[in-house]
């Protein structure tokens, strides 16, 4: 039975029951410490996307008033949103945190990666991740995925065993029982922790609210020049769209989920605060990766193929 189980089941009138949302804080912070006595390098994974955001504002509570003992480490695709980007400088200066950056872009021109016919440079980012990886000697990698987002996370443990090559195993996974985690690994490899890997997205952003964390602006609702691709709303850039067939036309929308421009879509919203996203993803019945990410489409087991290789 997890931490949350035992404070919903406690009910309101037992004044030592945490709040769903202080269960689910409570069990990231204990895994921020537990990683922070077992490894000696641990990195963790921020793009400047509200999942990473959340798990940096954890990471800070958690060692508070101390530093942050980790670093920070963004695999830049080269077609980030800018708005995003300078969050992540903005987030990085403010807490006096150290960035490390692998980008896609150096790759390509070293001739160590080949751009994709459809543009897309998400699944292009496994290499560098696995050479930032071995070259600054990481050996435990926090990772803002969550359980609910997909069905190849929802396999994962919060510690997962990843091999000398990057990959991940479903048969290497450990049990977690009484959220005891083992973080035992062999010269080589290393392990992907997942701190918020019982949260939902609706948690995140309740979360968020309750906390007043500052969130890029494309996560509200905005005027933006889009166009029509694969049942998603795509925004224009040096990646290759729009092709000639396609036509930019101007709507108000918002993002769910933050990745390459290239492969993430927005959705139609009039969502302009908090609240309102909060009533509009509590009403939703998809996930914000199956509404909005064209890398997971590319086939039924497009994620798990990924993660075997050394992804997210």
């Amino acid at each position: 039975m997890t931490t949350a189980t035992v404070a919903t089941e406690a009910g309101g009138d037992n004044p030592y029951a945490l709040s769903h949302l202080d269960a689910l804080e409570s069990e990231a912070v204990h895994i921020f410490r537990e990683v922070a006595g077992e490894f000696e390098r641990p990195v963790i994974l921020f793009s400047g996307g509200k999942d990473s955001i959340v798990m940096l504002h954890l990471a800070l509570k958690a060692f508070a008033p101390a530093p942050v003992p980790f670093s920070l480490l963004h695999v830049d695709t080269g077609h980030n949103f800018p708005e995003v980007l300078d969050y992540r400088d903005r987030t990085v200066e403010r807490h006096g945190l150290r960035l490390h950056v692998a980008s896609v872009q150096d790759f390509i021109d070293r001739g160590e990666l080949r751009e994709r016919p459809d543009g897309t440079r998400n699944p292009l980012q496994t290499v560098p991740l696995l050479d930032a990886i071995e070259k600054n000697r990481f050996d435990a990698v926090f990772g803002g995925g969550r359980r609910d987002e997909e069905k190849a996370r929802a396999k994962e443990r919060v510690f997962s065993l990843r091999d000398e090559f990057g990959g991940w195993d479903p048969r290497r996974q450990r049990p977690e029982l009484w959220q005891l985690y083992n973080g035992r690994h062999s010269p080589g490899e290393h392990v992907r922790v997942f701190p918020l890997s019982n949260w939902t997205e609706l948690d995140v952003w309740q979360y968020i609210a309750r906390e007043k964390i500052e969130l890029p602006a494309i996560y509200y609702a905005h005027e933006r020049e889009v166009f029509a691709r694969s049942g998603m709303w795509l925004a224009p850039g040096e990646w290759g769209g729009p092709k000639d067939s396609e036509t930019l036309e101007t709507r108000l929308v918002r993002y769910r989920t933050v990745g390459d421009m290239s492969c993430t879509g927005a959705v139609d919203s009039d969502a302009g605060t908090i609240e309102a996203v909060i009533a509009e993803i509590a009403a939703s019945r998809l996930t914000e990766r199956g509404a909005t990410r064209a890398d997971d489409k590319m086939s039924e087991a497009a994620m798990e193929d990924r993660k075997r290789e050394g992804y997210f």
